[in-house]
């Protein structure tokens, strides 16, 4: 049973790389990611981010259009993405239903599927996009350890 609440996030500009196609892709794109940010002198700051654009239930995983995202610090403008789909935007302050999954990312659907439940119980409605905070190191922790915050973009319904 998750523990689920509500939160306002807090504004961010980040750095982003737009995907498309298998998740698998998500470590090289990270790369991808955070190669660019050191390029341009940007400096990470807090937990990388990932935005799945398309539900994975109806579209198929070659389609798939997802974002990876780093906040970072300072001041920056926006930049459209470039050559390598990387970009520079800011994020808007938004409510989120939000909940920790703890275990392999291959597990994460049932963490889903109770917030998405939580949120519909709830008297919420979907107005975004999930996005997942990554607040585990691949290279460093085992699958079953992955701490992963689960976000789903909500408004009150009337």
């Amino acid at each position: 049973m998750l523990s689920i609440e509500l939160k306002t996030t807090p504004p961010e500009t980040v750095a982003y790389i737009s995907m498309r196609g298998p998740y698998e892709q998500i470590p090289q794109a990270m790369g991808r990611l955070y190669g660019w940010v050191a390029q341009h002198g940007l400096q990470p700051q807090g937990m990388p981010e990932g935005v799945y654009l398309d539900d994975p239930k109806t579209t198929p995983v070659d389609r798939a259009a997802w974002e990876l995202r780093t906040p970072i610090a300072g001041e920056a403008s926006d930049l459209a993405p470039d050559a390598e789909c990387c970009g520079i935007k800011h994020v808007d302050p938004h409510l989120v239903a939000f909940a920790m999954h703890k275990g392999e990312y291959e597990t994460i659907s049932t963490s889903y599927d109770e917030l998405m439940a939580w949120v519909m119980a709830n008297g919420y409605q979907i107005v975004g996009p999930p996005e997942e905070l990554y607040y585990s190191d691949p290279a460093t922790t085992k699958p079953q350890d992955y701490l992963t915050e689960i976000r789903i973009p909500v408004a009150k319904t009337h």
